[in-house]
């Protein structure tokens, strides 16, 4: 087991405020326990989305391509701090100005590892320039790509199993921002839930 799997997370309630706390190796084991996470899309002067594809390592949907960085932030700490330092790990990028679009509830099962993602997810959004040095760390991503979004949701649509679950929801709130939450807890998250029976036979 990783060390990064004996980290802690917030537990949270439907509405976003802390309850507890359990490590991200329990948090993920089924049937999930939900908690507080970030996703991280960086975004071109030209609108494009920086995508990874994540580690064939990772202990929930290897391979898959996903937004360009996510993460949990541990219990008591800000969303910024928690998602820049994980820009710097993963990408060696940061630290970077981040404003948040959105946040909504998602759950998955990853049929490959049996994990489970059940997450309250705060979308996160740093415009960067076109000329961002980007340093990868293998161990974490596979390779990186720049995308369109609007071309990213049409072929979200038409290979799905290419992708992270939670990618179509990440880019959902990037295209149609809600209005920002007060505090740690957003008001009103939208929840979606894997409907596809391969995401569910066992889902960061």
């Amino acid at each position: 087991m990783s060390v990064r799997e004996e980290h802690l997370v917030e537990l949270v309630d439907d509405d976003g405020r802390a309850r507890g706390e359990a490590t991200v190796s329990a948090a993920h084991q089924p049937p999930g326990r939900l908690h507080r996470a970030f996703s991280v899309l960086l975004v071109a002067p030209d609108g494009r989305v920086l995508l990874q594809r994540r580690a064939a390592v990772k202990t929930r949907f290897p391979l898959r391509w996903a937004n360009s960085c996510c993460g949990h932030p541990a219990p008591g700490e800000s969303l910024v701090t928690a998602a820049n330092r994980r820009l710097g790990e993963e990408l060696g990028v940061g630290p970077v100005e981040l404003t948040e679009a959105g946040v909504y509830v998602y759950y998955a099962e990853d049929p490959a590892t049996g994990r489970v993602e059940f997450e309250y997810d705060h979308v996160l959004r740093a415009d960067v320039p076109a000329d961002l040095p980007v340093r990868p760390d293998p161990a974490e991503v596979a390779e990186l790509r720049w995308v369109d979004p609007a071309t990213l949701e049409a072929d979200l649509d038409a290979d799905p199993r290419a992708y992270a679950p939670w990618l179509g929801g990440v880019v959902n709130r990037l295209l149609r921002p809600s209005p920002p939450a007060r505090g740690a807890a957003p008001a009103g998250p939208c929840v979606d839930e894997v409907n596809e029976a391969a995401e569910r036979s066992g889902g960061r």
